[in-house]
């Protein structure tokens, strides 16, 4: 079969939400050959040697015409559900959306469809979604902030899954990193009493990021004091909790100049809670987030935070996952892929004075 690139006669056509053109329809209109248009449109390997020029156009036209692939003929065809599965612990602003969207972009772009399912940390469900989603055969499974199970059937990646999992693709932050650079900055501003807010327990990072913060200050010679560590308590992912952990460190009346709070929605809250209690940030209390949420350069002040590169993060775990369904063997290794943070400094956060320490 050969593929016509060029350009012939072309013929008119319109489609329209109640009935799209078909395949057929969409290549006359190009004036190019089914065949050619079929191998664009599916993203096909073979699509490589097709000039860009020609991939564009079609694409093109297959949006203004509503063109819609028959995605059971392809699925039937190749006897393949091109189905990923994906688990978070829910949906909602910061850390997931971002994350999801990383995900969404890549799998989209290959031609995936997908189901997400939000288990709100429930060990139950975390135990019986892989299998429901099998049931709907996916060929792969994401699991965002997720344990993973062993034995499954298919790839499976976890992003910040920071327990080896045989057979487990894990996408890590480098954690020593991004606690050495809130650290390193809060220390360099002169705080030398920092107060922590934890992440919940049932996390995948709190463990490993906590950690991660006593190595980093232990090299500053930094005290960490046991009366400056509150934890996040709740399984939502509102600024309610970093409020109520703020509230916390302020009703006993503890010393500190900064605070490092485990993301930025629990920094958010951190904020309202310390200005609640008559005090300004930074003149009085720095604050230093987590993720960078797009919603971080807006709040008043900008927050400061470490930036995981989470929409990055999504891509490489759709990235992997399809790359290892399409590899001849699906049990591959368990692997580690470590992607590196970023501080952004913005305006929560400031040198220490006079007036900072008359209220620590």
């Amino acid at each position: 079969m050969t593929a016509k690139h060029g350009a012939g006669s072309r013929r008119p056509v319109t489609g329209t939400a109640n009935k799209p053109v078909s395949l057929k329809e969409l290549a006359n209109h190009l004036g190019l050959s089914p065949a050619t248009v079929s191998l664009v449109i599916n993203r096909s390997p073979v699509a490589d040697s097709i000039p860009q020029d020609t991939k564009d156009r079609i694409l093109s036209a297959a949006r203004q015409l509503n063109y819609r692939a028959n995605f059971m003929a392809r699925s039937l065809r190749k006897q393949r559900s091109f189905t990923v599965g994906v688990l978070v612990p829910e949906v909602s602003e910061g850390y997931a959306a971002l994350v999801m969207s990383g995900i969404e972009d890549y799998l989209l772009q290959e031609g995936y469809f997908y189901f997400v399912a939000s288990h709100r940390h429930r060990l139950d469900l975390i135990s019986e979604y892989p299998q429901l989603l099998l049931g709907r055969s996916v060929e792969g499974i994401i699991a965002v902030d997720t344990e993973c199970q062993e034995g499954l059937p298919v790839p499976v990646v976890a992003i910040s899954g920071n327990h080896q999992v045989k057979g487990v693709t894990r996408i890590v932050l480098n954690h020593n990193r991004a606690a050495a650079l809130a650290l390193e900055h809060l220390w360099s501003l002169g705080h030398r009493h920092i107060a922590f807010i934890k992440g919940q327990e049932f996390s995948s990072d709190t463990a490993i990021r906590w950690n991660s913060i006593r190595q980093a200050a232990a090299k500053l010679g930094m005290s960490i004091e046991p009366r400056l560590v509150v934890q996040l308590e709740g399984d939502s992912s509102s600024p309610e909790l970093g409020y109520a952990a703020t509230q916390k460190l302020l009703a006993a009346h503890r010393g500190f100049t900064a605070i490092f709070a485990f993301n930025d929605i629990s920094a958010i809250g951190c904020i309202r809670a310390l200005r609640e209690g008559g005090l300004s940030v930074p003149e009085d209390v720095s604050v230093v987030g987590f993720d960078d949420i797009q919603s971080a350069a807006f709040q008043n002040p900008g927050l400061t935070t470490v930036r995981q590169p989470l929409r990055k993060m999504g891509e490489i775990a759709a990235e992997t996952v399809l790359q290892r369904i399409a590899s001849a063997d699906k049990r591959t290794a368990s692997r580690v892929v470590t992607v590196e943070p970023e501080l952004v400094v913005r305006e929560s956060t400031a040198k220490v004075t006079i007036r900072t320490r008359a209220h620590s």
